[in-house]
């Protein structure tokens, strides 16, 4: 999917919501985490760009310098106690201080109970959730003396209802759902907002990875846009809900886990 900052700068929208602020996005290299750090800078935030594949992650945070955005490329896995560690206070050092973190980086490894190795399952549940706790717990101490933070996570309509082959990730993003809620609870006093959304499917290079595994892919895609009643969604409907919940106009709002989904999670869809 080709974005640009122009083009979402043509929209007329303004540079108005994040004047001022600063945003770590990690996974910002591709999907979800790279729509919403077109959309931050766009907003007028300047964007750490974070994530595991140095050559993507470099390539967004030039196209947002390149539409007259401030951005800066950090490569990180978000895995390595060392290299978040690097990432925020690296980010901190070259903004002068951060408002906003988008804890966005992760994968989804498919299969049921009695086909994931242990392996497999530990390192799911390290890239999506303990990643959360990981990045959260470097940058808490910075939050608190700056008097407040938003922190915002991505977990999947995977974390609010069961979906047949896909044990672990559910397992990691019903996870985060409730990482948000505790976080949120620990942070208020702090004025320290957490809050997560929960996407349907989107056509990210991760879900079209896994497609690409399928023997029938486009007999898959339709089913699935069938399973969304206003049809599948873009990785910018994802970024508009996090640009809203890191706004001010979200500042009474902490601990809710969002779905952004077509309808999926209304319920059974009677056109499937």
């Amino acid at each position: 999917m080709q974005m640009s900052l122009e083009s979402l700068v043509a929209r007329g929208e303004g540079i108005v919501r994040l004047k001022g602020k600063t945003a770590i996005v990690t996974g910002a290299g591709s999907g979800i985490g790279q729509a919403t750090a077109l959309r931050f800078a766009e907003e007028g935030a300047a964007v750490v760009c974070a994530d595991v594949d140095a050559g993507r992650n470099e390539a967004v945070a030039e196209e947002i310098r390149a539409g007259g955005g401030r951005a800066q490329a950090i490569k990180a896995d978000v895995t390595s106690d060392d290299d978040v560690a690097d990432l925020i206070s690296g980010s901190i050092s070259s903004l002068g201080h951060v408002d906003i973190l988008i804890n966005n980086a992760g994968q989804a490894v498919i299969g049921t109970a009695e086909e994931i190795s242990g392996v497999d399952w530990d390192h799911q549940l390290d890239v999506n959730l303990k990643s959360v706790y990981r990045t959260s717990r470097a940058i808490w101490p910075h939050f608190r003396a700056q008097g407040g933070g938003v922190i915002l996570n991505t977990a999947s309509v995977a974390g609010l209802i069961g979906v047949p082959g896909q044990v672990s990730y559910g397992v990691s993003k019903a996870g985060v759902v409730m990482i948000t809620k505790n976080m949120a609870l620990d942070g208020a006093k702090e004025c320290i907002r957490v809050n997560c959304v929960c996407p349907g499917w989107v056509p990210t290079p991760m879900v079209d990875y896994h497609l690409s595994l399928l023997d029938e892919p486009e007999a898959f895609r339709a089913r699935l846009e069938g399973l969304h009643p206003l049809g599948l969604g873009d990785p910018m409907h994802i970024a508009a809900g996090f640009l809203f919940l890191a706004s001010d106009e979200a500042r009474w709002i902490t601990g809710i886990a969002l779905p952004i989904d077509g309808g999926l999670t209304c319920g059974l869809n009677a056109e499937d």
